[in-house]
């Protein structure tokens, strides 16, 4: 939204050409959502302790664990609101791959958020089972690429940037859809394997 509303005034005021370069509304963006989950989350904790959503500490984990029994849980509600408030508010909303990205965020989301909701209200200590994580998350990202590759018409379609070499790009293929799958599934594991370790 504030793309768009750059792009109307950078006509009349250059300074504003700056918002069309996408690794400074990816700064902002980044120091939005940050902004946005800091003064958010400490509200969010204390709602969640007011509910009591606690979160229920397994039998057979280690007994450094059960002092976290009643700590708050569902708090990636805090980074789903914040990312996709900053990404809406400084993403180019014509741009389908960013769609895709908020949806596979939210479709992860949803599945975080069944599984809590499995180990906080049915107070299942083990929440959603890995065999249904799994599928789910493969369901949300066999989507996501189909589309992805369905809707590919530009040349850097199936072709991945190397970060800080601009010119560079390695032209995936068929490759393309097992490394996205990869990139998508296992990056949300990493995320639900590191959970709670801290």
């Amino acid at each position: 939204m504030l793309y768009w509303l750059t792009q109307l005034i950078q006509g009349h005021f250059h300074a504003f050409r700056v918002f069309q370069y996408l690794t400074f509304r990816s700064i902002l963006a980044a120091l939005t959502a940050l902004l946005i989950g800091l003064c958010c989350g400490p509200w969010l904790i204390r709602w969640l302790k007011g509910m009591q959503m606690g979160q229920v500490v397994r039998d057979d984990g280690p007994a450094s664990h059960l002092s976290k029994a009643g700590t708050p849980t569902m708090g990636g509600i805090i980074i789903l609101i914040s990312m996709m408030a900053s990404c809406l508010l400084w993403g180019r909303l014509t741009e389908p791959a960013l769609w895709v990205a908020l949806l596979v965020t939210l479709g992860f989301g949803v599945i975080g958020w069944v599984d809590d909701y499995r180990k906080v209200v049915q107070k299942n200590a083990k929440g959603l089972s890995g065999t249904w994580k799994y599928s789910w998350q493969s369901v949300v990202a066999v989507i996501a690429i189909a589309y992805l590759m369905q809707s590919a018409t530009l040349p850097l379609a199936h072709k991945l940037a190397i970060p800080f070499l601009k010119h560079t790009l390695l032209d995936l293929g068929v490759l393309f859809p097992l490394l996205a799958y990869f990139v998508l599934v296992g990056s949300s594991n990493a995320v639900n394997l590191t959970d709670g370790l801290d």
